[in-house]
């Protein structure tokens, strides 16, 4: 054979199994642990679901060591810390339980703790109407509307329907602190807002001077409503008339006028002189006779 094929042949093979040591090296290396023990610190989980607003027992919690690394902000490394403390949002299995997700100790049980402070909770009275159609479930945000006549000289423009409150969250549907897990509609008779102490005072005083309505808003929709209100007269005939303005009156103007021109004495009436004798007069003749 050609001995600079045999050459090239060698020279082939030899780089063949170059290639195949060091991808062999490379994929063995990979698959075999790291050396080193990694630094873990013992956190407080949960062995089950836990819904809202459930008081946490012993038997829900478990320690779990976790990669120093890796721990979340707020996480719980004794069980004690945890226990009697209740959920203000779901909790599933095996997560870490993190401070922001119980309430304080001592806030109470049931929808109190769920209230942030600062805030309060605020019932209305609801129909099917007003509830959407008993979509409004617990975590909805809502718009409110309250329709009614005003007072004053804006009555002649008949009833009027404004947005009061904007981007509010549910709380609670009726009993229920937690929406349906298929999202079906609820219907209750009662719907519970979060809302500040002034929202609050506004909600209370709409809810006996006219008729509430909610508006269902998406949850990420965060913009606030820039409704300016509807009347009845838009609806039915157009802007209000309003009066005309009166009109201001034009100032009286003086005009001097220059005195009359005097009249001319009537000339006299004819006469006759008549002498008699020695004597002598001047008579008038008579209308009649001129």
């Amino acid at each position: 054979m050609n001995k600079r094929f045999l050459t090239v042949l060698g020279l082939a093979a030899l780089l063949a199994l170059v290639v195949s040591g060091i991808f062999y090296q490379v994929t063995t290396s990979a698959g075999r642990p790291r050396r080193g023990k990694v630094e873990t610190k013992e956190v407080v989980v949960t062995t089950a679901p836990v819904a809202l607003g459930v008081v946490i027992k012993a038997g829900d919690l478990k320690m779990v060591a976790w990669p120093v690394d890796n721990i979340p902000p707020g996480a719980f490394h004794k069980i004690d810390e945890v226990v009697d403390r209740v959920a203000i949002s779901n909790l599933l299995v095996d997560e870490p339980v993190l401070a922001g997700r119980l309430a304080m100790k001592g806030s109470g049980l049931g929808l109190s703790p769920s209230i942030p402070p600062g805030m309060r909770a605020v019932s209305v009275r609801v129909n099917d109407v007003i509830a959407v159609a008993g979509f409004v479930l617990p975590g909805s945000r809502v718009d409110v509307l309250v329709s009614g006549v005003p007072r004053g000289p804006e009555a002649l423009a008949g009833p009027v329907t404004r947005t009061i409150l904007s981007n509010i969250q549910v709380l609670s549907a009726g009993a229920n602190i937690q929406p349906d897990a298929k999202g079906a509609a609820q219907n209750v008779a009662v719907v519970t807002l979060l809302v500040t102490p002034q929202q609050g005072e506004i909600l209370t005083l709409a809810s006996g001077e006219g008729r509430i309505q909610l508006a269902l808003r998406n949850n990420t929709d965060l913009e606030p409503s820039a409704g300016g209100g509807a009347r009845s007269n838009e609806l039915f005939g157009g802007v209000a008339k309003t009066a005309p303005e009166a009109k201001p009156r034009p100032r009286p103007v003086t005009v001097k006028l220059a005195p009359p021109a005097p009249q001319a004495a009537p000339p006299p009436p004819p006469q006759i002189e008549m002498i008699r004798a020695d004597k002598k007069s001047v008579e008038v003749i008579p209308a009649i006779y001129r």
